[in-house]
């Protein structure tokens, strides 16, 4: 058993469903593939829901006409124009009835309702996928992951039951060739939604493989396998051949676009090696992520967090924030949902860098009510460099862009005004 994952880019078109075909359709044994949303699907289905939230109802229908005239567009090209497919518009109208709905809408109910609304886009990629491949010859059996991956009820960031998911697995994959489920979503018992956080689809990969002792999973990319630094940031970007998990783990954490963070612990569990691989040419190995490599990194790695928000936390009366206070501010953050990606304090301030967030003003609201002074900066990033040295230091450290500096002996993280 094998398990491949294609994440949204490698799908975003019909081109894109062609060249997948080529890949799955030589695998050897059995296969588990995973797939995301189309390309920007989920953003678009994000939008369709705020409007939903704020009871805009027709802005949320001219938003989810967008998400149907697309992947209607890409049906077309793969079977013809005019052809639809049942399923599909099975989950479409599942959808223009959630916008129709007549029950009551409220904020605190948000989480919930990302959950029915954005899990539909895992939902239409696979149905539109596995039945091309069907058609191509490619025998495949379309799992509904809902009824396999059950999880709490905690929405947008569900947990999964290990035990209950592996046993629904095995079940669901008996005397099948090819299985085709969706990343990033899951259910809880009662059958309701669930979803394991964005980007969540890697964790699903990761979790499918555990369950049914892969002997290896597969992400496919829009890049060569593994690099020491985005490309599209940095143009002298290069290829590492091998990274041990530890490394994947530490990588991953601090924001690199490897693999999700959790994702690690059950390939390490099982020892299952992870190979990253590109997606335009099958022929090439990619990197691999196992327990032990031949020979340690020696290149600086460079791994930007985009998005972020610098809060700057200050008692109104003076005292000290770590001796008196930290507990309780962190208790807030925890409150509204909100993850420190870094935190650095001095007597009387408490510095957190966050992720953009739509309660991010009422935690500063909050936080002022409970006597904080609270100044942000916007449209920051987290540089942290793994295995830097002076050049490294003097080219992307310094400067008045830099606002705060973290360093150890092997890593330093730099929040900075983004870099455009």
């Amino acid at each position: 058993m094998k398990v491949y994952k294609f994440g949204g880019a490698s799908v975003k078109t019909a081109d894109g469903v062609r060249n997948l075909q080529l890949i799955v359709e030589d695998c050897i044994g059995s296969l588990f593939i995973i797939i995301s949303a189309m390309g920007k699907t989920t953003n678009a289905l994000e939008v369709v829901l705020e409007n939903f939230m704020e009871r805009r109802t027709d802005k949320a229908k001219e938003s989810l006409l967008i998400v149907e005239q697309f992947h209607r567009g890409i049906i077309s090209d793969l079977f013809g124009a005019g052809v639809t497919i049942d399923s599909v518009e099975g989950v479409l109208k599942s959808l223009d009835d959630i916008l129709s709905t007549n029950e009551t809408i409220k904020d605190m109910d948000y989480d919930l309702w990302y959950d029915r609304v954005i899990s539909c886009g895992e939902l239409l990629s696979t149905l539109i996928i596995s039945e091309y491949l069907n058609s191509r010859g490619v025998s495949n059996r379309w799992i509904d992951v809902r009824e396999c991956l059950i999880t709490d009820s905690k929405h947008r960031d569900a947990n999964v039951n290990m035990e209950l998911s592996e046993a629904r697995f095995k079940d669901a994959i008996k005397d099948t060739h090819i299985s085709i489920g969706q990343g990033f979503i899951g259910a809880d018992e009662s059958g309701t939604a669930t979803t394991l956080g964005r980007e969540g689809s890697d964790y699903s990969a990761a979790l499918v493989a555990n369950f049914l002792d892969a002997e290896s999973i597969s992400i496919w990319k829009d890049v060569e396998g593994v690099l020491n630094a985005d490309p599209r940031v940095f143009s002298d970007a290069v290829y590492i051949p091998e990274l041990t998990y530890l490394d994947a783990i530490e990588l991953a954490y601090s924001g690199a676009q490897i693999i999700h963070p959790k994702s690690i612990k059950p390939l390490q569990n099982k020892n299952i090696p992870l190979y990253v691989r590109p997606f335009s040419d099958k022929s090439k190995c990619g990197s691999v992520i196992k327990e032990t490599i031949k020979s340690k990194i020696v290149i600086p790695i460079l791994i930007v967090k985009q998005n972020q928000i610098l809060l700057s936390i200050r008692p109104q009366d003076f005292s000290f924030v770590l001796e008196d206070r930290l507990c309780e501010v962190l208790n807030m953050f925890e409150e509204y949902d909100i993850k420190p990606n870094l935190i650095q304090s001095s007597a009387v301030n408490l510095s957190v860098s966050v992720n953009m967030s739509r309660l991010l003003e009422r935690l500063m609201a909050k936080l002022r009510v409970e006597g904080f002074r609270v100044v942000h900066n916007e449209d920051m990033e987290i540089l942290t460099i793994r295995g830097y040295d002076s050049a490294v230091l003097e080219r992307y450290c310094l400067g008045d862009d830099v606002y705060l500096t973290q360093k150890t002996r092997r890593i330093i993280r730099v929040v900075r005004k983004a870099v455009h």
